[in-house]
C-alpha cells in the first residue's frame, strides 16, 4: 500500500469518528422527570428514583440522560413543562404528584402517538381518570400510587386517640395541588365525630410559619397534614415547625416524625419512587405500559415520637403503641 493511501484511510477514519460518536450519543434513551417541586426540595426523591433506575440496569450519564423540569412550586407552569418534553419526544416522561395530569394532557389522543407515562401519585389514579383499571391501566400511563389520599380520615382517628379532648382540628392543605379528596374524607369522617375542621393553606415556606400561627392563635387542638408532594418535600421543616408551636400535629412522612413532629402514617414514599423508577427501566426496554398493573402500598408506617407526646403532656396508649411500626423515644 501506497503511504498516500495508508494516510488518506487514517484521515479518513478520524473524519469518521465524531459521526459515529454523535450516533451513539443519540441512541441514549432519555427520560424525560417532570416535578411540581423544586430540585433543592428532592433529594429523598432523586435518591429512591435513581435506585429503581440503577436496579434496572440505567444509569443516568452513562446508557440513560434524564431532563429534569421542575415547576419550583408554580403548579400553572407544569402544562408548559409537559409540553416541552413531548416536544422533545422523550422516551418516557416519569412524573411526580399533580405533575402526571399535565403530562397527560400535553399528549396527542391517539394512544399510538402518545409518550409512556410512568407516575409516583397519591390519588386513586382510577378515580381521577389517569387510568382504566388497577390491574389494567390501558393505553400509555401506569405507575405507583400511595393511596395517601384515602388515609385522611385514619390520620384524624389516630391523633383525636391522642388528644382525646379535642373539638376542632386543623387541615393543611396546599390549594394549588389538584387532589381534594383527602380534605373532602376527613372533613366527612370529622362531621361523623362531631369534630369541627378549620382549613388552613400553605404552598410556600413562608405559608407553613402562618398556619402553625394560626392553629395556636385560634387554639385549634390539633393539625392533620394532608398528602402532597410540596408538604412531603416540607416535611422535616414541618416536624420542626410542631414542636416549636407545641402543636399536636400528623404528617406523612417520617421524617416528620424524626423532626419533631407527633406522629406520622402514609404509605412508604421512598419505596413508592424506586418502584416506579424501576416500571421506567422496564418501559425503557420494550414494555407496554399497558401491561403493568399500577403499584400498590404494601404496608403503611405508623411513627410515634414519644418525646413529642411528652412534651405535650400526652399519654399514648398501650395498644396505639403497639400498632406502630416505630416509636422515637
Amino acid at each position: 500500500m501506497k503511504r498516500r493511501d495508508f494516510l488518506g484511510i487514517l484521515s479518513g477514519a478520524a473524519a469518521a469518528r465524531p459521526v459515529v460518536a454523535l450516533a451513539q450519543q443519540r441512541t441514549v434513551p432519555v427520560i424525560g422527570f417532570l416535578s411540581p417541586i423544586a430540585a433543592a426540595n428532592a433529594p429523598l426523591f432523586l435518591d429512591a428514583f435513581r435506585q429503581g433506575l440503577k436496579e434496572t440496569g440505567f444509569v443516568d450519564g452513562q446508557n440513560v440522560k434524564i431532563e429534569y423540569r421542575w415547576a419550583e412550586g408554580q403548579y400553572n407552569q407544569l402544562p408548559a413543562l409537559a409540553a416541552e418534553l413531548v416536544k422533545m419526544r422523550v422516551a418516557v416522561i416519569f412524573t411526580m404528584g399533580d405533575a402526571a395530569y399535565a403530562a397527560k394532557a400535553a399528549q396527542p389522543l391517539a394512544d399510538h402517538d402518545a409518550i409512556p407515562i410512568v407516575f409516583a401519585l397519591g390519588d386513586d389514579p382510577v378515580a381521577v381518570g389517569l387510568v382504566a383499571s388497577l390491574n389494567r391501566p390501558g393505553g400509555h400511563i401506569t405507575g405507583g400510587t400511595s393511596f395517601g389520599h384515602s388515609i385522611g380520615p385514619k390520620k384524624l382517628e389516630f391523633l383525636r386517640e391522642l388528644v382525646p379532648a379535642a373539638k376542632t382540628f386543623g387541615l393543611l392543605i396546599n390549594p394549588k395541588q389538584t387532589g381534594v379528596m383527602e380534605a373532602r374524607d376527613i372533613e366527612q369522617t370529622a362531621s361523623a365525630l362531631a369534630l369541627k375542621v378549620r382549613t388552613l393553606h400553605a404552598s410556600n415556606a413562608g405559608e407553613l410559619d402562618e398556619a402553625f400561627a394560626t392553629v395556636v392563635r385560634e387554639r385549634i387542638d390539633g393539625l392533620v397534614i394532608t398528602v402532597d408532594t410540596f408538604l412531603f418535600a416540607e416535611s422535616s421543616r414541618l416536624g420542626s415547625l410542631a414542636a416549636r408551636y407545641a402543636v399536636p400535629t400528623i404528617g406523612s412522612l417520617r421524617s416528620f416524625a424524626v423532626a419533631g413532629g407527633l406522629m406520622s402514617f402514609n404509605g412508604n414514599v421512598q419505596d413508592n419512587m424506586r418502584q416506579t423508577a424501576i416500571y421506567t427501566g422496564r418501559v425503557l426496554k420494550g414494555e407496554k405500559p399497558a401491561d403493568l398493573p399500577v403499584l400498590l402500598p404494601t404496608k403503611y408506617d405508623l411513627t410515634i415520637n414519644l418525646k413529642a407526646a411528652n412534651s405535650l403532656g400526652l399519654t399514648v396508649p398501650l395498644p396505639m403503641l403497639g400498632r406502630a411500626d416505630e416509636v422515637i423515644e
